[in-house]
């Protein structure tokens, strides 16, 4: 850059820096041509260096029909014994010196400021081709992430390029797979291309015991959110599950609605339709009108007129092996059953619908009630025995949205529990640290974590709102990947620390980008309509500083490429199968 050109600071703010210049074509260097975002150095007398990255420029013209260009950038950081520190307020006014920040000088920026660190990178600089920008790899993985990036914007090849690097890289040179342990809820079946040897779980060949359902997933399957009886339903369905829990669990000292153990549906079933339809003795209420069963309950004196003394213990007990006969209430000594009221008759027609549903064989076929609980852990950490993978894939496109919330709902919380308790187990085993962590990826996270206060999101928004607020400490870290940040549940997005912020077209998704952010990147959000496919802003506590990047290329990209319309509307006439295309349909 020749000395004879004028180009000086004219005002500094806390986020601002306007810098005027007489002849902005010689100020430039050879490598690279001006742009918003480019980066300028800063001195000072005092050896200290401002980088400042540039926002806009426009032009001012004088009466006399000459021209000034002003350039307003945004301070980053200060380089002051060439190490590199975040914060714009370290240098002395008046600033004496600015040009444009040197290639190998941005590349320093970056290599100093993660010294001893564990690098990882994904990405370029965009303006400044071959500069790579490392994060912190731990901080970046120990803390959410957030990629946000309307349709074509490159969403899905990013997170596929990401979660490829991590499950490759390797301490040193050891054979087999390294400790990467990343789940991925895929609700459009995109990622098994990007994946081959991945641990893939469809609708077909997952397995999710009914049993491990907490109290709320039960009653958003099982209850109508607008039946007035909700409150009285509930409180049935809460004692039935937790005496049956109680019956196949002798040995276990304390039991409770929400206990992780076993219980039958079918006996279940068969209790609720027998409450439903018993009838009573009108004037002993703890005896009850079971036809053809007078006289044959233990320790019984009663007769066909009075009814079985039970207590409401052993009455589930007895409802659960079969459905029974009750005697009609015309008899003026019978009269309903507390629930023969019709209370429960929508909900026992809901509760069996489900269950003999074909679509939920996966919750609630002979697997779910079989499988223990040791194999359900296994199947979602890729520890399947000879089947061992660091990316387990949960292929959502075939779980009827209906038990969609409630099948991320348990997903989240036994990989939440299982941070928890593995963290409890390291502890006594006297390990250093909890060396089994968790990378948990929701793919069109808006699908399942809305703002909504709608019933049927309440199970899965719990369970992940927890992650978000403690899943950290036990080793449980989210990706939230979503095309509408502005529909995601503002308490699970504001959690995260680094974003990978894509184009985005919507203005809502814009701002409450921009709102949210940790971090600022001047002017440079309002662009985030503009950006090409492939780039975006990285930001957060893992950067050294905001970064406007190119994503690298995958070679291995996942299925979610754009159809090329025209290309096949102009091929031939493509005949199909309908017998076969909708009996697989049907299957």
């Amino acid at each position: 850059m020749t000395e004879s050109i004028s180009a000086e600071v004219i005002s500094v703010y806390p986020d601002k820096v306007k810098v005027s210049i007489d002849d902005l074509d010689s100020f430039r260097l050879a490598e690279e041509h001006l742009k918003v975002g480019s980066y300028l150095r800063i001195a000072d007398c005092d050896d200290v260096v401002l980088i400042a990255v540039i926002d806009s420029f426009s032009i001012e013209v004088k009466d006399t029909g000459d021209r000034k260009y002003i350039i307003e950038a945004s301070p980053l950081g200060v380089i002051k014994n060439e190490i590199f520190s975040r914060g714009g307020d370290s240098i002395a006014i008046p600033p004496k010196k600015v040009e444009p920040a040197k290639i190998s000088e941005i590349e320093k920026i970056y290599a100093y400021g993660l010294v001893d660190k564990e690098k990882f990178d994904f990405s370029q600089l965009s303006h400044n081709g071959g500069v790579r920008v490392p994060v912190d790899g731990d901080k970046f993985f120990n803390k959410h992430i957030g990629i946000v990036g309307s349709t074509g914007s490159g969403k899905s090849h990013t997170i596929a390029t990401i979660l490829q690097k991590a499950v490759s890289q390797k301490s040193n040179q050891y054979e087999g797979l390294n400790n990467s342990h990343v789940i991925i809820f895929d609700i459009h079946d995109e990622y098994p291309s990007a994946f081959p040897s991945s641990n893939k779980l469809s609708v077909d060949d997952i397995v999710l015991p009914y049993w491990l359902l907490n109290s709320e997933e039960l009653e958003e399957l099982f209850l109508d959110a607008g039946d007035n009886n909700n409150y009285n339903q509930s409180s049935v369905l809460r004692s039935v599950i937790t005496q049956n829990k109680k019956k196949h669990n002798p040995d276990v000292e304390k039991i409770f609605y929400d206990s992780p153990l076993k219980f039958d549906i079918e006996e279940v079933l068969n209790c609720l339709i027998n409450l439903k339809s018993e009838t009573k003795n009108s004037k002993a209420v703890d005896r009850y009108m079971i036809a053809g069963e007078e006289g044959d309950a233990e320790n019984s004196s009663t007769t066909a007129k009075s009814g079985i003394f039970l207590s409401n213990e052993d009455k589930l007990d007895m409802y659960f092996s079969k459905l029974y006969e009750f005697r009609p209430t015309k008899n003026s000594n019978v009269t309903k059953g507390d629930y023969a009221d019709g209370t429960l008759d929508k909900f026992v027609s809901r509760f069996t619908s489900k269950y003999k549903q074909d679509r939920l064989k996966f919750l609630f076929g002979t697997a779910s009630k079989n499988i223990s609980f040791e194999e359900t852990i296994r199947q979602f950490l890729g520890y399947k025995k000879e089947q061992e993978s660091n990316v387990t894939i949960i292929d959502l496109s075939g779980i009827p949205f209906e038990v969609l919330s409630i099948t991320v709902s348990l997903i989240s919380r036994i990989l939440f529990d299982f941070g928890y308790n593995y963290k409890r187990y390291a502890s006594s085993k006297e390990k250093k640290q909890h060396d089994i962590p968790i990378l948990l990826v929701l793919e069109e996270a808006h699908k399942y974590v809305p703002k909504s206060d709608l019933a049927r999101f309440k199970a899965s928004k719990n369970s992940i709102e927890r992650i978000a607020k403690e899943g950290r400490k036990y080793g449980v870290t989210l990706l939230l990947a979503s095309q509408r940040p502005s529909e995601i549940s503002e308490t699970i997005f504001s959690q995260c620390s680094n974003f990978v912020a894509m184009r985005l077209t919507n203005p809502d998704d814009q701002n409450y980008v921009r709102r949210i952010l940790p971090d600022t990147f001047g002017n440079l959000t309002s662009n985030l309509s503009s950006l090409q496919t492939g780039e975006a802003l990285l930001m957060g506590d893992a950067a050294i500083l905001p970064s406007l990047v190119k994503i690298d290329k995958t070679e291995l990209p996942p299925s979610s490429s754009d159809i090329p319309y025209l290309k096949l509307w102009k091929s031939e006439w493509v005949n199909l199968d309908f017998e076969k295309f909708t009996d697989q349909w049907k299957s």
